[in-house]
């Protein structure tokens, strides 16, 4: 049988005139009419939302943690592979021959601005300290919480959470988009990368509803990262100025009130939508470079004043260790505990404890975030009374160590999966732009090895200062009693003090607003080129309205999380991101299964010289 040209006639329909003229009607009015729902919901029925997100949530974490854990290891593997085989590793990003349009340093630089944003300001210490106290090993007995045995794998899952995985996330997409882009000169949209498998099915519904999902999924992703850069906002804020009413009291834990998360909301977004509508925009690049050059004033901080020998140690021994665990890490998931396998599991001398008692151990033993000391403490008297209590005590929490690791792996892993993957159509568009003329073994190397490296040192320098802080009992708790979005001005307040602090401070403030700002601010451009079939250029008041829509999303979602007992003003933002990331990692897996056919089918096209790109029927 001949081979045929690949399928490249896609034809994005858009409304000739009117107030969507240029923008697909199915794809604008159903992203906003989702969003607008999603925000009337949570602003009119606050504790019915919260209640109902926290509940699909967990039905969504229960039937599909091990779908998020296994998707992104074959994400990471399936990225390299098609950058080390030499068939698929050295076709070019364009047409044959064509030179990048940027430099290496341009194009690093911009891979590092792209990554080194809110989420690596907020989780710099947040991140390193929280695993040193549960991470998998701990909640297995294999070391103790807050130790310095600890460390190692502490870091194991800080690199795991925001190294070759995570960029494997974001290349998978911008891949995908590229590659069909730029070899196929088709529109710079999601359902593009799908036309493999939908052939001119995605002319239709199925695409609007692809490119539906890619809108959602970056509403969403962004609207986590925002929320919680604002709380750091915030945070920052009131250690310069003192206002009381930007913060609320939690245990005698200062945090972000929801007057203050709303007021900081207002300012950033408006300045977002100012930048997005006034041909400031453009401007992005300054800022990006103002990021960096601030960044590196901050990390040159740390080097200075922080733990930087302990650092550089902790980031080598750790890089190794994420490395050699790099497989088992990538396709490990844990599934939910029942009553009924904790019964089994439980060691003879407790299955004759009353039913009342064997509840209440099933649900200390199968705690996340408990301790075996946790858990000695919780038990009822009737298992202390057992013969061989100490024995039985330590064999009941085996018996729940499943449960506990599922509790982990589904509250922080795969929330960082789910939190990657609704960021990468707004990170993967960014990397696509960018990166026209690469190979795409450049592509995938620079994309997932360098910025990852960069993430690592960054993790370390940051993270690691505050862990010896900790070790050494300088901060004597000070940071690790800290909020989390407070914790990186808590690390700074036990490194330094005075006028040289203040600046610091001040300086930290302008980089989470400039940060805050370009995200928003690209995020509002990202949905526009989704709705308007991959265009560049998008009409001013859409982006307004886009704008306004984050910012509603962002509020109501807060509102509604601070709600009912139990309130976090980030719990519902978080659980409807991870509900609208699934579908789109779904989405993911089949870019990843059509790229796979594109190159395959390409390079049999070659062969056959058949290398011009041509509309013809789908395959």
């Amino acid at each position: 049988m001949a081979m045929k040209p690949p399928f490249t006639e896609l034809e994005i329909k858009k409304a000739a005139s009117g107030f969507y003229e240029g923008n697909s009607l199915p794809i604008a009015l159903i992203s906003k009419t989702c969003m607008s729902l999603l925000v009337i919901w949570a602003l009119v029925w606050p504790l019915n939302a919260n209640d109902t997100l926290s509940k699909i949530n967990g039905a969504v974490l229960e039937g599909f943690n091990g779908f998020y854990i296994v998707a992104v290891g074959a994400f990471a593997f399936f990225c390299f592979i098609v950058a080390l085989v030499p068939s698929t590793g050295k076709r070019i990003l364009g047409v044959p021959g064509e030179k990048p349009e940027f430099s290496d340093f341009s194009w690093f630089s911009m891979m590092f601005g792209a990554g080194l944003g809110v989420g690596l300001m907020v989780y710099a210490t947040a991140e390193p300290l929280g695993l040193w106290g549960s991470n998998p090993e701990i909640l297995a007995g294999n070391v103790s919480a807050s130790t310095e045995g600890a460390i190692e794998s502490a870091y194991r899952y800080t690199f795991l959470h925001y190294g070759f995985h995570a960029w494997a996330i974001y290349v998978v997409t911008g891949l995908s988009l590229s590659y069909y882009a730029y070899t196929r000169n088709m529109p710079l949209t999601i359902r593009s990368a799908l036309t493999p498998i939908l052939g001119r099915y995605a002319n239709g519904t199925v695409g609007h509803l692809v490119d539906v999902l890619g809108v959602v999924a970056t509403i969403l992703g962004v609207s986590v990262t925002i929320g919680f850069g604002v709380s750091q906002f915030v945070d920052g804020v009131y250690a310069i100025s003192g206002m009381e009413w930007l913060m609320t009291s939690v245990e005698d834990k200062p945090k972000p009130s929801t007057v203050g998360l709303l007021a900081a909301l207002f300012v950033i977004m408006g300045m977002s939508i100012l930048s997005a509508v006034s041909g400031v925009g453009k401007g992005i690049k300054y800022l990006s470079n103002l990021n960096l050059v601030l960044s590196l004033i901050l990390l040159l901080t740390f080097v200075f004043f922080g733990s930087f020998l302990f650092a550089m140690t902790t980031y080598g021994t750790a890089l190794v260790d994420y490395i050699l665990h790099f497989v088992s890490l990538s396709f490990g998931p844990y599934g939910p505990q029942s009553l009924d396998v904790f019964k089994a599991a439980m060691p003879e001398a407790a299955k004759a404890l009353s039913a009342e008692d064997i509840s209440a151990i099933y649900s200390a033993g199968t705690n996340a975030w408990g301790s075996l000391d946790g858990f000695t403490k919780a038990v009822p008297a009737s298992v202390a009374a057992l013969p061989n209590s100490g024995e039985v005590i330590a064999a009941l929490y085996d018996a729940g160590n499943q449960g506990r690791q599922f509790g982990w792996q589904s509250g922080w892993t795969t929330f960082y999966w789910a939190w990657w993957i609704a960021f990468s159509p707004f990170v993967g568009l960014f990397l696509a732009r960018i990166s026209r003329g690469r190979s795409i073994r450049e592509f995938v190397l620079g994309c997932v090895i360098a910025p990852a490296l960069v993430c690592f040192a960054w993790m370390t320098i940051l993270g690691a200062t505050a862990i010896d802080l900790e070790v050494s009992g300088i901060a004597n708790g000070a940071i690790i009693g800290a909020s989390t979005t407070a914790k990186l001005f808590a690390t700074l307040g036990q490194m330094m003090s005075g006028g040289f602090l203040s600046a610091i401070t001040v300086m930290c403030v302008v980089l989470i607003m400039t940060f805050l700002v370009t995200s928003a601010d690209s995020g509002i451009l990202v949905m526009n080129t989704i709705m308007s079939g991959g265009a560049q250029e998008t009409g001013i008041k859409h982006r307004i309205i886009w704008g306004v829509i984050l910012t509603l999303v962002i509020g109501a979602l807060i509102i509604a999380g601070n709600t009912g007992a139990g309130a976090d003003p980030f719990i519902a933002l978080k659980n409807a991101m991870i509900i609208g990331a699934l579908p789109f990692t779904i989405v993911m897996v089949l870019m990843c299964i059509s790229l796979a056919k594109a190159l395959y089918r390409d390079g049999h096209r070659e062969k056959h010289g058949i290398l011009e790109v041509q509309p013809q029927p789908a395959e």
